[in-house]
Order: C-alpha cells, then sequence, then structure tokens
C-alpha cells in the first residue's frame, strides 16, 4: 500500500515561494486547458498524444507539460467512470429482463449530472525526473530537495525537515521518489508493505457520532482533547466562522486533527473484525442545520479504514437504518426509545447510553430491513427486531434496578 505525509514548506525563502507558486499556476492552467480538450472526446487516452500537447502554448517543459496532460486525462476519465459503471448494470438488468430495477437505475442515471471537473484542488504530481532527494546533507535541515527540468530554465531548491509522522513511515517502508507540491506543503510517498489479516481477535461494533465521535461495543469512547474540546465543540465553533476566511480553515484543521487523534486512541491489538454503520447520503436533498453541514463523515471514514489496513482489521459495513432506535436488551424498536444521549426502551425498561446501545446493535447479526419495510414507518408503532436466529419476542427483559419485567 503506498502511504503519505506533507511537510511543510516554511523554509523556504520569498522567492523560492514565489517560483512554487508561478509554477503552480501555470501548471493549473495547463491541466485546465487539456481538460477542456479531453472532454468533448468519447475516449480519452491514459497518454496523450503529440497532437493534442501542441496544442498547448506555454513555458513549461516538455516534461511538466505531459505530466499535466496525464493528470488531467486520470481526473476525466475518472468523473465519468462512476456513469459508466451505472450504464453497464442499466444493461445488464435489462438482459436478465428485470425491468422495475431498471428503471429506478434509470431514473438515477438521468439525473446524474457529470459536469466538467473542477482542477482548481489538483497538486502537482512530480516523479523521479524532476525530483531529487538529498538526505545526507551538510547543512541543518534534514533533506535538501532540488526540482528541476520544469521549464524557464527553473530550478528550485527546498529545505525541508521531516515530521514524527515521516519518520513514522520511514520506518515502516520505503520512500518513493516522487512527490506531490502545493504552495504550502510538499508530500512524501511510502510504500508500505500490507500486514496480514489477523486469525484470532475479537469482532466489536464501532458506532458514529457528534458528540461522541466514536463509540464501541467494548465500552471504549472518544474523549475530550487536553484543551476541553470535541467534535461537538469544534463544529459549534466551525459553524460559526466565515467560509473562506482563515479563521474558518484553521478550525476545519483543528477539526480533522481532532478526528485523527481521538481515532489513534483505539487499541486494535486485540481486534479481528470492526462492524462500523455504513452511513450514506447523509445531506442529500435535506435541509441541514450549519453546524451538522461541518460534520465530516467522509474524513472519520477514511480515519478507519486506514488504521484498520494498517492493523490488518477487517472492516465490515453495516446498514445503520434503526441502530439508534432498537433495544440491545430485548429488540424492540422504537423512536420513543431514544432521547438525545440517552436511550430507554418503552417496552422493557432497558436504560443505556444511546450510542453504547447503538454500537450493541451494530455487532448484533440483524436480518436486513429494506427500503420498502423503512417506508413503512413501523418504528412509529413498534416492532420487535431481534438477531438472525431467534425468537422475535423475549419472555422478560432485566430493568436497571435488577427487577424481571414480565
Amino acid at each position: 500500500m503506498i502511504k503519505s505525509t506533507k511537510v511543510t514548506l516554511k523554509f523556504s525563502n520569498t522567492s523560492k515561494l514565489k517560483s512554487i507558486t508561478d509554477f503552480i499556476e501555470e501548471y493549473h492552467r495547463v491541466t485546465s486547458q487539456f481538460v477542456d480538450l479531453l472532454w468533448p472526446l468519447d475516449k480519452v487516452p491514459s497518454l496523450l498524444p503529440k497532437e493534442l500537447t501542441s496544442q498547448i502554448s506555454t513555458w513549461l517543459s516538455a516534461r511538466a507539460v505531459q505530466s499535466a496532460g496525464k493528470q488531467a486525462s486520470g481526473v476525466v476519465r475518472g468523473t465519468r467512470q462512476k456513469q459508466k459503471q451505472r450504464i453497464y448494470v442499466y444493461e445488464e438488468l435489462l438482459e436478465k429482463k428485470k425491468y422495475k430495477q431498471a428503471r429506478k437505475l434509470k431514473k438515477h442515471i438521468d439525473k446524474a449530472k457529470i459536469s466538467k471537473p473542477n482542477i482548481s484542488r489538483v497538486e502537482p504530481e512530480l516523479d523521479e525526473r524532476f525530483v531529487k532527494q538529498d538526505w545526507n546533507n551538510s547543512t541543518s535541515f534534514d533533506g535538501i530537495i532540488t526540482l528541476s527540468s520544469l521549464g524557464n530554465n527553473l530550478k528550485i531548491i527546498i529545505p525541508v525537515k521531516k515530521t514524527k509522522h515521516f519518520n513514522k513511515l520511514l520506518g515502516r517502508g520505503k520512500l518513493k521518489f516522487g512527490v506531490r507540491l502545493s504552495k504550502r506543503f510538499i508530500t512524501f510517498n511510502f510504500e508500505i508493505e500490507d500486514p496480514p489479516k489477523k486469525e484470532i481477535g475479537e469482532t466489536h461494533g464501532l458506532d458514529i457520532g457528534i458528540t461522541n465521535v466514536f463509540t464501541m461495543s467494548n465500552h471504549c469512547c472518544s474523549q475530550k482533547n487536553k484543551h476541553g474540546h470535541d467534535l461537538d465543540s469544534i463544529t459549534n465553533i466551525l459553524s460559526r466562522k466565515q467560509k473562506g476566511s482563515k479563521a474558518f480553515k484553521k478550525t476545519q484543521e483543528h477539526r480533522d486533527n481532532y478526528i485523527n487523534w481521538a481515532f489513534n486512541q483505539i487499541d486494535f491489538s486485540n481486534i479481528k473484525t470492526l462492524r462500523v454503520e455504513d452511513i450514506k447520503y447523509l445531506r442529500f436533498e435535506k435541509k441541514t442545520s450549519r453546524k451538522l453541514s461541518h460534520f465530516t463523515y467522509t474524513k472519520i471514514d477514511e480515519k478507519i479504514s486506514s488504521l484498520a489496513l494498517d492493523h490488518g482489521v477487517l472492516v465490515e459495513k453495516v446498514n445503520p437504518t434503526y441502530t439508534s432506535q432498537r433495544c440491545s436488551c430485548c429488540g424492540w424498536v422504537r423512536s420513543k426509545n431514544r432521547r438525545g444521549k440517552e436511550f430507554r426502551c418503552v417496552k422493557c425498561g432497558f436504560t443505556c447510553d444511546a450510542d453504547l446501545n447503538a454500537s450493541f446493535n451494530i455487532l448484533a447479526d440483524l436480518r436486513p430491513i429494506g427500503r420498502s419495510e423503512r417506508l413503512l414507518h413501523k418504528n412509529r408503532k413498534g416492532f420487535y427486531w431481534n438477531e438472525v436466529g431467534k425468537e422475535p419476542i423475549v419472555p422478560f427483559a432485566q430493568k436497571p434496578d435488577g427487577n424481571k419485567i414480565l
């Protein structure tokens, strides 16, 4: 697997930073022109022919133009790939005469609008033809990175210092020659051997939330950091910042750093399988508060996947439907069971932290509930939803005070 880490460019002087900015801006302009040329084509080549590259007027070197063209091709092909997969499945459904499913998918295909990709966030990816790395220099810096063959006789010498994360990855794998360049950072890539999947260990459920970013069925949950912040307080601060401002970006970094720190506290040594709720369409066609709009499930999912891969843990995605409303003690599902952070079953009286109760349900082997059943809104009146192979109703449940209720 490939892992990456960012190293700051703050040790470069003003002249070098200006040269980096000029190169990146020109690289973006050229990449954007390539996207304009490739977008109308029915078949986009991965390596662009001279007929296309010769249409670009720039001071970048031929190598840099070729690199920009390759990135533009990848962006365009990636944007179209998902829609191609939908069309392929649609045609398969027609062949199998599954017309009802095909009609539903066709509506989704017609609704999905594919627009020309925006490459404003694309960072130049420079391979060993552009990059020379010197980690045994006589300066006070850990490394000297020399960028050349950029065009216009431009040669940029960048001093860098290693970070803890850099050294951690260096101890686990091999540093690759290529880098990714932005106006503030230079990103290094490491090739690391995939750890073997664990043969022995426990299975745990993990619930994702905003007050506690995670709660596990082994009673492990996220805590506030040393400054007294959690994801809830950070998103509150973020909701009051003006989008695009320096304060907004700084708080975004604070949020991402907290997510990384919180999940790094999990002990994976005895975990073989992690069952996680598969959250989709969190805000799709919904009106949400400004605070909830800054809840980033993507970052959380990426962190879980990364940690699981590092520790050889298998991740299983579970449909989260009714997991927060089901009583993990008796199996009774009703919307009134949950009130904020408190879960109290109206049927058996079982009381528990709501997130912990949800993690128990995610861990349980429950029969799937489909969309047609959800549309019946059975959770308003309540119904029993028990594990596969178990009776739909339990004879009694245990109250918090130890008394049995029939």
